[in-house]
């Protein structure tokens, strides 16, 4: 009988999951002497939301992260997830950009992709399962487990055969929130083992309190590979915990043979690791059974809560899970994993707060209905594709096939940006803040966000109120502290309630205020003060939610039409095209790309 093989998340899913994707490198390398001891099958230790938090957040290099961790593991495999054809984006990379970026992920240390599609079509892995295999690293296809009316376990059979047929070294069944019932694992590991020739791994999140149940299940069928979590970050939307599964298995046939106290060791390091982030701790990142119902995973939850806080609209979460079911099928009922879970969430927020079911729709959410993802699994509604695309075509080939190599092309479009593939690919994942961050880097300018203060009264402070009410000049307005951005030089973003309405507030050290007491309302560290006024006439184009200005699409000047698109947005990762409320010229134009901006201004003027 085969030992039970582990792989452990701690440096990758566990935090992405309980602290939204915040550890930093830093607080990774003291303790990889300890794990490379452990005898991991892997750790996984890269992709997923990583690479995107490292640039965005952290201002980390991604590939020197990735660099340092290889050479810190000498005896251990590490893992990456890989989106298939999204790469680690959110939307379709052509051919030879998927290829370029497994090669740079293996030769710069990745020794597992674990492969998966976000709607399971499996023409979206070919691609990527290739290039792994020209490579010579290990190849493992993963399966997004889903309930739905339209998903079985038939299908995640069939689709197991698939994946073995196309040159996968394992296969990988993904409950990634949490879905799984001991007995549904029973049938479906039964059914997989039965269909394949190749190792079969199990990754589940214990949000619903399920998983260490199902682990044992499938490891009593013949599934030998788990993932679990270092204590320290397990359980809740994370994984079972290693320490616990290894002293659950100890003495029996599937005994792991790993050294349960050294594992300990390394969990009162994290212990101690994770209080330095408690500024990203979300109470919706623990136990739920909820998930049965809404199947938010796991790696959603936190970053879900933190940007909610940051629009001001944490009050909104029960709303939002309530929606992502209803916008689910009538998407198709895509699994709820990156890209499909931000862009049904995203719209589902939009719903949400707008009050008005798609009154404003995110461009991912029209490429999805354009089929631009892949095939969905069930039927859409049709209505809301027409909201959407009206009478555009729908694609129904593999939708890499339309796209031209683009990895020169990126390469002008950044120019001496970038001094290596791997930056080009990182322009490539998220152009704007990769570009943003290229040039920070270049400058020697980069800020990570700043870290909250440890949770102490030794300093003998009181901490600072989040709810209260301000009086001026006779009206009291009720004030709510909902987040805060990261410090970049002398300014800083909080975001805050007045009487329920979101605003996002820039502070500022004395010297820095301009001495005409202009009101800064750029994005932190922009250069612009300016004061835009409020939306109060019909042809003021305002947005639906806070975020960030990506384009604008016209000129003072122009003549539109009600409808058109006059600027696009960034909330949430996921872009939006604000249109033209009215027919008529453009007059006034006030904001700049990289702003940020609220619901209640006048960001373009009409007439």
């Amino acid at each position: 009988m085969p030992k039970v093989e582990i792989t452990d998340t701690i440096l990758r899913d566990a935090h992405q999951c309980l602290i939204a994707t915040r550890m930093r490198t830093e607080d990774m390398l003291p303790v990889c002497d300890k794990l490379d001891k452990v005898g991991f099958w892997s750790l996984e230790a890269w992709g997923g939301a990583t690479f995107d938090a490292c640039v965005r957040f952290l201002k980390e290099d991604p590939w020197e992260r990735l660099r340092q961790l290889r050479k810190a593991l000498p005896n251990t495999q590490i893992q990456m997830l890989l989106r298939g054809q999204n790469l680690l984006g959110y939307r379709h990379y052509s051919d030879d950009v998927v290829r370029a970026f497994v090669k740079h992920a293996a030769s710069n240390g990745v020794d597992v992709f674990r492969i998966f599609d976000a709607m399971n079509d499996i023409r979206n892995l070919r691609v990527a399962i290739e290039a792994t295999r020209e490579q010579g690293k290990h190849a493992q296809g993963a399966i997004c487990y889903t309930t739905s009316p339209v998903h079985n376990t038939e299908i995640f059979t069939t689709m197991a055969r698939q994946l073995q047929d196309m040159g996968c070294d394992s296969i990988a069944i993904k409950d990634m929130a949490g879905l799984l019932t001991p007995t549904a694992t029973d049938q479906l590991v039964k059914s997989i083992i039965d269909a394949i020739d190749i190792p079969l791994h199990l990754h589940s999140h214990a949000t619903s309190g399920m998983a260490d149940m199902c682990q044992l299940k499938a490891i009593e069928n013949g599934c030998y590979h788990i993932d679990t979590a270092i204590s320290a970050f397990s359980n809740g939307a994370s994984h079972p915990p290693t320490e616990t599964m290894v002293a659950a298995l100890r003495d029996t046939e599937f005994d792991s043979g790993l050294d349960l106290k050294l594992l300990q060791n390394i969990g009162m390091y994290f212990h101690e690791v994770r209080k330095k982030y408690h500024q990203f701790e979300s109470e919706f990142a623990g136990l739920d059974t909820r998930v049965q119902v809404n199947q938010v995973p796991g790696g959603m939850i936190s970053n879900l809560y933190s940007q909610l806080r940051e629009q001001g609209a944490l009050h909104h979460m029960n709303d939002v899970l309530e929606e992502i079911p209803k916008v689910r099928a009538d998407l198709g009922y895509p699994p709820l994993v990156t890209p499909t879970s931000q862009i049904v969430g995203t719209q589902a927020v939009l719903n949400v707060l707008t009050g008005d079911r798609y009154k404003t729709i995110t461009n991912e959410v029209k490429h999805y209905l354009q089929g631009r993802y892949g095939k969905a699994p069930g039927e859409i509604n049709k209505l809301v594709r027409q909201q959407a695309i009206g009478n555009e075509d729908v694609i129904d080939c593999r939708p890499a096939d339309l796209l031209d190599h683009e990895l020169d092309k990126l390469s002008a479009e950044i120019g001496d940006e970038a001094k290596s593939v791997e930056d080009v690919l990182i322009y490539a994942m998220f152009p704007e803040i990769g570009k943003e961050f290229l040039q920070q880097r270049n400058n020697n300018s980069l800020v990570p966000e700043a870290l909250e203060p440890p949770l102490s009264a030794t300093n003998g402070e009181q901490p600072a109120p989040v709810e209260f009410n301000v009086t001026m000049h006779g009206e009291t307005y009720h004030i709510k502290v909902t987040g805060t951005g990261h410090k970049k030089i002398e300014t800083r973003p909080f975001y805050v309630t007045v009487d329920g309405m979101p605003e996002e507030i820039l502070l500022e050290t004395l010297d820095e205020i301009p001495a005409e007491g202009t009101v800064e309302s750029g994005r932190a560290g922009a250069a612009k003060s300016s004061k835009r006024p409020r939306a109060a006439k019909p042809g003021d184009v305002t947005t639906s939610m806070p975020g960030t200005i990506v384009d604008i699409l016209v000129t003072e000047g122009d003549i539109v039409n009600a409808g058109d698109p006059v600027l696009v947005t960034e909330a949430m990762k996921m872009e939006t095209e604000i249109q033209a409320p009215i027919a008529g010229r453009v007059i006034a134009i006030h904001v700049e790309k990289g702003d940020s901006v609220n619901p209640d201004e006048a960001l373009i003027e009409l007439e």
